[in-house]
């Protein structure tokens, strides 16, 4: 080949058993025989749940790198005319992104029927509009990335913005975990509940948290200077005395949250429980966490957490079980509507 290859392998499952194997015995497996679930490195323990939680294997792929970084994309069995389920978050580095658009287009010169990317934290998507002259519009740039190397549908979770979704001119559907967070709230049975916007962006979501919770709505009034810094003007709402639940979508360097945790904490707060879906988490973040005074930081598996993140405040919910169902719904042509009806109620 002329080049030498690193000795960075990751084979993703065990070993390759052939190029046509033969079809599982199990019932509820056969009937999907034609389903294969594949992952990228960014997230394999997310893609591995997704599979166990649908009873069939994860299929077998080997990405690799060459000397120089390149990456390299080969799927270790036969995916012609299978329905292909491509698992891998976007987080950084880029790397991952580029995996996920080689991978696409190996599945498709490898002839599966169909592949969908399964894209569970969609990354660069908070450059969705021209708020400031020359500058990118990355969300829209990526998305003409992954139709271009081969999607045929994409399945994400919880976008930054939901109108990126008419960035694709191919089937997308949008998945909540406030779902799963919903019923661990529940659980914790908290009482004298109030749920808290972080910004006017978030506030469709936090009115359906605080509906489904029968409970009341604030609203932290924010200005954003620079990235990555904001400052909060004034809160909408009576926080105090209040059991406070703070709901966004992702959170980065945190101090955003970390800012609006210390105003709710003056203005009289009790108890104050962030649910975040996509923990990005960069810098100094955990440990701005960990020495905050927020009672508990709820996130989930969209992606992955290295064990310098996995601190006491940190509590992980699995969305596996969501991601399973809608593959499952899509391989089966049904309506997905049943995983989102509560938004629009």
């Amino acid at each position: 080949m002329g080049r030498r290859q690193a000795a960075r392998h990751r084979i993703l499952v065990p070993a390759f058993g052939g190029s046509n194997p033969p079809a599982p015995a199990d019932k509820k497996t056969n009937k999907m025989r034609n389903l294969k679930i594949f992952s990228g490195n960014s997230n394999p323990a997310l893609a591995k749940k997704i599979a166990d939680y649908l009873e069939i294997p994860l299929g077998s792929a080997k990405v690799s790198n060459f000397s120089d970084g390149e990456i390299k994309v080969k799927f270790n069995e036969n995916i012609r005319g299978t329905d292909v389920f491509l698992v891998q978050p976007t987080h950084p580095p880029a790397e991952n992104l580029m995996e996920l658009l080689i991978m696409l287009d190996a599945a498709k010169r490898a002839s599966a029927y169909r592949v969908t990317a399964v894209i569970p934290y969609y990354g660069y998507a908070r450059q969705d509009r021209k708020d400031q002259p020359r500058v990118s519009i990355t969300a829209k740039l990526v998305a003409n990335l992954i139709t271009t190397a081969g999607a045929d549908r994409v399945l994400t979770m919880d976008l930054h913005s939901a109108q990126i979704q008419g960035f694709f001119d191919i089937p997308f559907d949008h998945l909540y975990a406030s779902i799963n967070f919903f019923e661990y709230i529940e659980n914790m049975n908290l009482k004298n509940i109030m749920v808290v916007s972080p910004d006017v962006g978030s506030v469709k979501i936090a009115r359906a948290y605080a509906k489904r919770l029968d409970t009341t709505l604030a609203i932290l009034d924010k200005r954003r200077p620079k990235p990555n810094s904001a400052e909060i003007i004034n809160v909408i709402g009576n926080v105090k005395g209040k059991n406070v639940i703070i709901v966004d979508d992702l959170v980065d360097t945190g101090g955003t949250l970390l800012m609006a945790v210390k105003t709710l904490k003056k203005k009289g707060a009790m108890d104050i429980n962030i649910f975040a879906t996509h923990p990005v988490l960069s810098g100094n973040a955990v440990k701005d966490f960990q020495n905050s005074e927020v009672k508990l930081f709820t996130v989930t598996d969209t992606i992955p957490l290295d064990d310098k993140k996995k601190i006491n405040k940190i509590n992980v919910v699995s969305v596996a079980n969501l991601f399973g169902q809608a593959i499952k719904k899509i391989y089966k042509e049904e309506s997905l509507s049943s995983l989102f009806e509560w938004q629009h109620t």
